[in-house]
């Protein structure tokens, strides 16, 4: 099974620090946010991985190289243009095969553990959720016994994470260029054919300065 981290974002809540570095490269504790990544991924048993990126990317392929150093062999996905997350997956298709295949916001922490989305895949795609952050109260799914449904009042709302195993069915029919993904997880989840598992660990989007130090914080208690 392959993995895909999505680097492609321009990271701009996030200047001056993205201003000259790309945003996977910003560092927490340390160590680039990318490579806490390519190192859980490793420790996972995923061997191959395929990593897009835009925005100052050629420093994100120097910094990495072809993984061996992490015990992985990284194939790159160099978008001319960001192609929002559902152009961006579906350009690396090619790379990454004809099953399941995991992918994972570059831009997040967690201590999940990635092992856990190698099982099966049923339907076109599995969720990993999370309990809504103060920056998405609302939530974006419904879980339901490991299915999302369409809004049933008595199951917990909760955040896509950012963490799912996708078919490359599920792109079937796309046109190539800039779209979401979300929309084609929505028609997936009409047809009863999106699942998800709820996360009750660690997640931080660090999407900004402020939840980059949340970010730090928390590995410095965990020293």
């Amino acid at each position: 099974m392959k993995a895909m981290i999505l680097a492609a974002g321009k990271g701009e809540r996030m200047r001056p620090l993205t201003l000259h570095t790309p945003k996977p490269l910003v560092r927490a504790a340390g160590v680039p946010l990318i490579e806490y990544h390519v190192r859980a991924l490793a420790a996972a048993g995923f061997r191959e991985l395929v990593i897009n990126h835009a925005w100052l990317g050629e420093q994100i392929e120097a910094y990495l190289g072809d993984g061996s150093r992490f015990g992985v062999s990284i194939a790159w996905s160099a978008e001319g243009e960001p192609l929002e997350t559902g152009g961006g997956i579906q350009r690396a298709l090619p790379l990454l095969g004809d099953g399941p295949f995991l992918v994972v916001n570059a831009d997040i922490w967690t201590d999940y553990d990635f092992a856990l989305q190698r099982a099966p895949l049923a339907g076109l795609a599995r969720l990993v959720l999370v309990d809504n952050p103060e920056h998405n109260p609302g939530g974006d799914f419904n879980l339901c016994g490991g299915q999302i449904e369409e809004a049933p009042v008595d199951c917990p709302r909760l955040t896509y994470s950012g963490i799912a195993t996708l078919s490359p069915a599920l792109f079937a029919g796309c046109q190539s260029g800039s779209f979401k993904l979300a929309p084609l997880l929505r028609q997936a989840m009409s047809g009863g054919a999106l699942h998800g598992e709820h996360h009750h660990g660690y997640w931080i989007d660090v999407g900004t300065h402020e939840r980059l130090a949340q970010v730090e914080a928390l590995l410095e208690r965990r020293r």
